[in-house]
């Protein structure tokens, strides 16, 4: 049997609710990249939040000890502004809408930023910002009403914050949305493919796995691509979520969090015969019945919750 890292040459992984929940590195993390890399897995750090610039996002891995620059960060502001520029062409005003990441990564397409609908952009970039208030968005809806495009760097509808779960870049789309009527033209990050195309493109992976904690981001990306997925439960997905998921929606491996990647492969599949070390399965199992359509009642999945939540105490 073949332990989860050595069946793969790149991790793509997910940065909220993966390796990190707010400023602070998700536990026991840090020391499984750590493991993985010594083996010599390369990872890319792939991620829907906006927010930030590479860079930044690099040097706050960097202060948990993980060697990781700018170039191993793949944003979905980044995955936007390829679009942009492949649909607009080079110095195309583009008005930005979230944080400094989606400002930076359209200049460094060759784009030029603006802040007013005023400004006759051709597009808007709608990403992620704490910041974001009514004046940005209705800024966003003026230029989309004047027949800018409208490119959404994701949809995520939440964010795991160290409060709990908030608002995502989701929410702030569908309010422009719902004050125009025009859908996204265009929606760079996961599940769409420009964003895992682009990670997958920069780092020349040939067998990555996809690691993530939402379904409906991180795992259906990976199905549209056609690689397998590791779903770690240590971010938005719970057991009910997991439970109820859709055939596009069902990951590979499922696993507590990031030391998976040391575990046998074939006893973190949903159903495996044998039983991992981390006490989850019984979660694989119930997966596998809930998959083929056996109803799995309520006592069950609190008892598997308790389950879960004890394995990330572990």
């Amino acid at each position: 049997m073949t332990v989860l890292l050595a069946r793969h040459d790149v991790l793509l992984l997910d940065l909220d609710g993966v390796v990190y929940v707010g400023p602070d590195p998700v536990p026991h993390a840090v020391a499984a990249l750590t493991g993985a890399h010594a083996r010599g897995l390369r990872t890319a750090f792939v991620t829907n939040n906006a927010a930030r610039p590479a860079a930044q996002v690099a040097e706050h891995l960097r202060s948990f000890g993980l060697e990781v620059s700018a170039a191993d960060v793949v944003t979905s502001a980044q995955a936007a502004a390829r679009e942009v520029l492949r649909l607009l062409g080079p110095g195309a005003r583009v008005l930005a809408v979230g944080g400094p990441g989606v400002g930076v990564a359209l200049e460094d397409e060759g784009l030029v930023p603006v802040g007013s609908a005023a400004d006759a952009p051709a597009a808007v970039v709608m990403g992620f910002g704490p910041e974001v208030g009514w004046g940005r968005l209705a800024e966003a809806a003026y230029a989309v009403g004047a027949g800018a495009l409208l490119v959404a760097t994701n949809l995520d509808t939440s964010i795991p914050t160290p409060r709990g779960i908030a608002p995502g870049n989701g929410t702030l789309v569908s309010a422009v949305v719902a004050a125009t009527g025009h859908d996204p033209d265009v929606v760079a990050g996961k599940p769409w493919p420009p964003l895992l195309l682009a990670s997958i493109e920069r780092t020349g992976a040939t067998h990555p796995l996809v690691v993530g904690d939402r379904l409906d981001t991180d795992i259906e990306a990976g199905h549209r691509a056609g690689i397998d997925t590791l779903l770690v439960l240590t971010g938005v997905c719970g057991v009910d979520e997991l439970l109820d998921a859709d055939p596009a929606r069902r990951p590979t491996y499922v696993a507590a969090d990031l030391r998976a990647l040391s575990l046998e492969a074939d006893l973190l599949v949903p159903g495996a015969a044998g039983a991992a070390p981390d006490g989850l399965q019984p979660l694989r199992v119930a997966c596998a019945r809930a998959w083929t359509g056996t109803t799995v009642l309520q006592q069950e999945r609190a008892e598997l919750t308790a389950a879960v939540a004890a394995a990330l105490r572990a």
